[in-house]
């Protein structure tokens, strides 16, 4: 069964956290989409030195994840 994470927010810390769910859910061997919308497309450019948003992303490729923006 495939997952779907849909991102719509820019918050740091939201999106971060929704990243980080996406790799756990690949870590457990599932398959993981995730969908940027509106705000969401922002993703690259929100990191914070708290929220490190685009580690996750790049954690997410690298476990095989497929973003969809």
């Amino acid at each position: 069964m495939a997952w779907l994470y849909v991102i719509s927010s820019n918050d740091a810390e939201t999106v971060y956290n929704a990243v980080r769910l996406a790799n756990v859910s690949l870590k457990k061997g599932k398959e993981v989409n995730m969908f940027m919308l509106g705000r969401g497309v922002e993703f690259n450019e929100i990191s914070t030195p708290e929220f490190d948003v685009k580690a996750q992303v790049e954690e997410f490729y690298a476990g095989g994840g497929e973003l969809i923006v």
